[in-house]
């Protein structure tokens, strides 16, 4: 049996998804996180459900790519029974898609997400009279909590096994009727909703706070000034005495096997990949995922993003491109792939471009470890503010030299929801299991391979490759090996530039410019591997070499300018 959930962004059907399958979909309390339909096995009542997370969508007309997706897998692929999920606060919307639903030949079950909600704005939902007029089963859920999810789903394998068919009065309405929809639709919510009095509460006095014209920004500011304390101070805990601890094992394991040997040098190599993971990308990882998992379950990253628009809207920046903008911070993969929801080519260019230059989890090892450790927090944090004002700069640029028109973000801003530690811890370890799986080896494996280079004396070549950016940076040498091999992944940087310096003690061997400098630098250069293949699946291999030479530029135009900014300070 297969189960399609679909609904309009926004309405939680990912957090649905997840609570019958575990952490797979990315979830986050904000528009745009699906891009792509996910499918996982489940068990209920002793049967296996073959569950299908589509993309948001408004219309099954196809109005943009992320809509022709879902109608396309609804209308070819093998689909037993759909769930349509409908924001309770905002039935109306989310019944238009009801209607198109209901004049498909498939088993369709209306679940009413968000009824907290729609309770504490004074909304009572006449389930059993609306379920009656539509012809199908209406049932409350609240997914975030896991409410009525269980009975959702055996009630979905009850229709399965009877074929239950629509017998809605709305099955002769066609994708045409969008105007006799939207009337349906709101007819419907005249008729089963009852407006009480809206409590006004603290999240409303909040939410007016951090969403004013001025006050908003403060808030940002602080807020992420925070954020980022946090994930320092935990991370110098943990660090310190972390480092200090593998670092004896270290030099105990170099008395052991005896400096100088090939098996030495390969050995002591691949651990200091695993000691660099555990000892300097995982302190200030985990801190950052779990922050960040926070604020997407509490609803602010949609804050967030109008904020961002709003700023960035006036400066030429592309609206539609802050999801992507703020997916990135997690990944640039999402990030990139995220932009095929954009009709025109050129809004994709721009976008995709944008995406590359936001700061990933990754590169957060390299200001964290290096920046932040050395040179405090609050270093830390302008140069992501930095690296905001680059990203609004040059979308200003590209937009100018590729016009199209530039309009305002559609945006739905949810509800602040207090955060469940189970959505927020899983959804921080699918994002640590990932860098566990693929990052990590890889850092190992770097690190071997660097010591086997210092071995054989082959570290000299791939400094000369990347001299004339060290040189003109005013970078050691020796910091063109992890340049190079950062473009593997980026935590590569900052694991090799100690092996290449000789020391994870670095504000022995660099300099507080030379540190800010290479951070800089590292935040806009080249893509990582699998960043340039989302590209090259999003764009084509032209696209993508272009993007790539413009980071390259960007790099190293922005990292001349804060080494002269901080020679000035330091």
């Amino acid at each position: 049996m297969r189960v399609a959930l679909i609904g309009q962004p926004n309405c939680g059907k990912s957090t649905l998804f997840n609570q019958v399958a575990g952490y797979k979909a990315e979830t986050g309390n904000f528009t745009g996180t699906t891009v792509t339909f996910t499918e996982s096995s489940v068990r209920v009542g002793g049967e296996t459900i073959e569950v299908v997370d589509l993309p948001g969508t408004y219309t099954l007309a196809g109005t943009n790519p992320a809509e022709r997706e879902a109608s396309r897998y609804l209308l070819s692929e093998d689909v037993d029974l759909i769930i349509n999920i409908l924001d309770a606060s905002h039935i109306a919307q989310g019944l238009e898609l009801t209607l198109e639903l209901l004049a498909m030949k498939v088993p369709v079950i209306v679940a009413m997400n968000m009824m907290d909600e729609a309770s504490r704005m004074g909304l009572k939902i006449d389930g059993p009279a609306l379920q009656e007029k539509l012809g199908v089963p209406v049932l409350p859920i609240v997914a975030s909590r896991g409410r009525g999810v269980k009975g959702l789903f055996l009630k979905a394998l009850s229709l399965s096994k009877v074929k239950v068919l629509n017998t809605s009065n709305y099955l002769l309405m066609t994708e045409d009727d969008r105007m006799a929809r939207h009337k349906v639709a709101g007819g419907l919510e005249r008729e089963f909703v009852t407006r009480g009095e809206r409590r006004i509460n603290l999240r409303d006095r909040i939410d007016d706070l951090l969403l004013h014209p001025f006050w908003g920004y403060v808030g940002l500011v602080l807020i992420l000034y925070t954020f980022f304390q946090v994930v320092y101070g935990v991370g110098v805990l943990v660090e310190t005495p972390l480092m200090d601890y593998l670092d004896k094992i270290t030099q105990e394991l170099i008395l052991c096997l005896g400096e100088g040997k090939f098996l030495t040098e390969i050995t002591v190599g691949a651990l200091q990949g695993v000691v660099a993971g555990i000892g300097i990308v995982l302190p200030y990882l985990v801190p950052f995922l779990l922050g960040l998992g926070l604020l997407e379950d509490m609803g602010y990253m949609s804050r967030v993003a109008f904020l961002m628009d709003a700023l960035m809207h006036r400066i030429g920046l592309h609206g539609k491109a802050i999801v992507p903008f703020i997916l990135g911070y997690g990944c640039n993969v999402p990030a990139v792939m995220s932009t095929r929801t954009l009709d025109d080519p050129k809004e994709r260019f721009v976008a995709a471009a944008l995406a590359t230059l936001v700061p990933c989890a990754a590169i957060l090892s390299v200001v964290f470890g290096l920046v932040a450790f050395y040179l405090g927090p609050f270093m830390a944090l302008v140069l992501y503010l930095f690296n905001i004002f680059v990203i609004a700069l040059v979308g200003r640029v590209l937009t100018l030299m590729i016009p199209e028109d530039t309009p305002g973000l559609i945006l739905e801003i949810p509800p602040y929801r207090i955060p469940t530690l189970r959505t927020v811890t899983q959804k921080a370890w699918f994002r640590i299991k990932e860098f566990l799986v693929e990052a990590w080896p890889l850092l190992i494996g770097g690190s071997a391979i660097l010591a086997l280079a210092h071995f054989f004396n082959a570290a000299d070549f791939f400094n000369s490759l990347a001299r004339p950016f060290t040189w003109t940076l005013g970078l050691p040498p020796a910091t063109g090996v992890p340049l190079i091999f950062g473009i593997f992944r980026k935590e590569l940087s900052l694991v090799m530039l100690g092996q290449a310096l000789g020391s994870m003690s670095f504000d022995t061997v660099l300099t507080s410019v030379q540190m800010i400098t290479f951070t800089v630098f590292v935040m806009f250069y080249v893509p990582c591997l699998a960043t340039l293949s989302a590209l090259r699946r999003e764009l084509g291999t032209k696209d993508m070499f272009v993007i790539t030479g413009l980071t390259v530029v960007i790099a190293m135009v922005t990292a001349l300018l804060s080494r002269g900014l901080a020679i000035m300070f330091f």
